[in-house]
């Protein structure tokens, strides 16, 4: 029997409407190279931040919430295979994606190993915060350099 996967994770926020439309549950992952200065969740940064949740802990919380579910951190894409194994999960459950990342899409759309987990998520936050280009009036977004890119149509 295979065990499930494991994942870094700092915190959970339940029934949040920042990270994406409607109420979502928004998982912010440890770990983050990017280190954008003005960045509004700096305590990500550190890869052994929080704890270790399996896919199936994570998944018990996903379904007993019943809300859509954003990746946030740091960035999700440094646990990118027990992240595609939880996207697997929660796509299999019914509920959308929403993934941020401080990664280009362009980037990522040219490295083969990212294929499967853009495969699964319904709508891309992709680029770093740029203290400079900061605005609060952007939904969803911290500087406007920062896209909201939809990868998949949704119902």
């Amino acid at each position: 029997m295979d065990k499930s996967p494991v994942l870094r994770v700092v915190d959970i926020v339940d029934g949040t409407s920042v990270d994406g439309p409607g109420l979502r549950t928004s998982i912010y992952f440890a770990g983050c190279d990017h280190r954008c200065p003005g960045c509004h969740n700096p305590s990500t940064w550190d890869f052994n931040a929080g704890r270790d949740m399996t896919v199936d802990e994570l998944m018990l919380r996903i379904i007993d919430n019943e809300f859509n579910v954003t990746f946030s951190g740091g960035d999700p894409l440094y646990q990118l295979e027990p992240l595609t194994a939880l996207a697997r999960a929660v796509k299999a459950s019914g509920k959308t994606i929403w993934c941020y990342t401080g990664f280009i899409y362009e980037d990522l759309l040219a490295a083969p190993r990212y294929a499967e987990i853009l495969s699964l998520i319904d709508v891309l936050v992709d680029g770093p915060f740029i203290l400079a280009l900061r605005d609060t009036d952007l939904l969803f977004r911290g500087s406007s350099n920062q896209r909201i890119i939809p990868l998949h149509p949704l119902d």
